[in-house]
């Protein structure tokens, strides 16, 4: 969801975001303010004093909005039924500057469900950037690992960058393709 007027949002308590397109790390005090950007996927874009900052589903509280909750999953799901929950939340996961998942920006080469020797569920996803020095792509893993893991059964999420073979558009679904204006 776009909020063309840019929603105005006070942080209610101390909070954790990601600097774009740097990807550092920082805390927010009480008390900023700034300008809602883009929410998508649960996470959200903040502007706040010249700056943009990525701010977690998890942490949507922080600016008055409800954090992202697991997705439901029944205690005897089949891995059929787990991988499909596994891609609804790979459809989650946003570029901050690009408003279309990582799925259908063709960016997710890899996506393997596979138990560990303890019988925990582990996923691990092998992805690209649209370009290989894109500040975005840690910001883009963590999402896609806090993802993956927030779902219950998964134990944990592996997330490799790879740029072989290397992104270009023809990778891009239909529908990413007509969002972008590219059809």
């Amino acid at each position: 969801m776009y909020y063309p007027q840019s929603e105005r949002v006070v942080f209610s308590r101390e909070c954790p975001a990601t600097m774009i397109p740097s990807g550092d790390e920082v805390t927010l005090p009480q008390g900023s303010s700034g300008f809602i950007t883009q929410a998508l996927g649960g996470s959200f874009t903040v502007f706040i004093e010249g700056n943009l900052f990525r701010i977690a589903g998890t942490d949507a509280d922080a600016i008055g909005k409800d954090p992202i909750r697991p997705p439901a999953i029944s205690d005897d799901a089949t891995e059929d039924e787990i991988e499909t929950v596994i891609w609804e939340q790979l459809k989650t996961c946003f570029d901050p500057e690009i408003p279309i998942n990582v799925v259908d920006l063709g960016l997710i080469y890899r996506c393997e469900l596979t138990r560990a020797d303890d019988g925990n569920r582990v996923v691990r996803v092998q992805m690209t950037l649209t370009a290989p020095g894109c500040g975005m792509g840690p910001i883009l893993m963590e999402d896609v690992r806090e993802k993956l893991e927030i779902i219950p059964t998964i134990d944990r999420a592996e997330v490799e960058l790879v740029f072989d073979p290397p992104w270009n558009r023809s990778m891009m679904s239909e529908e990413a393709l007509l969002e972008a204006g590219l059809l």
